[in-house]
């Protein structure tokens, strides 16, 4: 029972950081449209500009991940050093369930730069040159 609610948790949070990365990445084509413009009228094909800022969001949400299983692994040792007395003694860092929540995490962020990478390969060149 309480697996399920960790899980039901963590899918939510998946979601969260879906939105949060789509959110961040179409503000920043609709702020970069001038610079996307200038990478494709000096050649850059829309299927580079889709993979750039697909990278993009992978990055960010690369080290969005690594960032909380930091902390979430540090949270987790400072709960057992506080409850050593109750006999908490162990912490338990599996490598597995540890690798699957850095692949989901990065596989979120491909999918959340999914639609914001279509979008700024779409832009018409001289439009987003034009773009103040």
């Amino acid at each position: 029972m309480m697996l399920t609610l960790v899980y039901a948790l963590l899918g939510l949070a998946v979601f969260i950081v879906l939105l949060g990365i789509a959110n961040t990445l179409t503000l920043a084509v609709h702020e970069r449209t001038r610079e996307l413009g200038l990478l494709r009228s000096v050649g850059q094909t829309r299927g580079q500009l889709r993979a750039m800022v697909r990278w993009e969001a992978v990055l960010v949400a690369a080290f969005g991940t690594v960032g909380g299983l930091a902390l979430g692994s540090f949270l987790g040792w400072a709960l057992v050093r506080a409850t050593d007395s109750r006999g908490l003694s162990a912490l338990s860092l599996p490598p597995l369930p540890l690798a699957v929540v850095a692949l989901v995490g990065v596989a979120a962020g491909l999918l959340g730069g999914w639609r914001p990478a279509r979008r700024a390969a779409r832009l018409d060149v001289l439009r987003a040159i034009g773009a103040e």
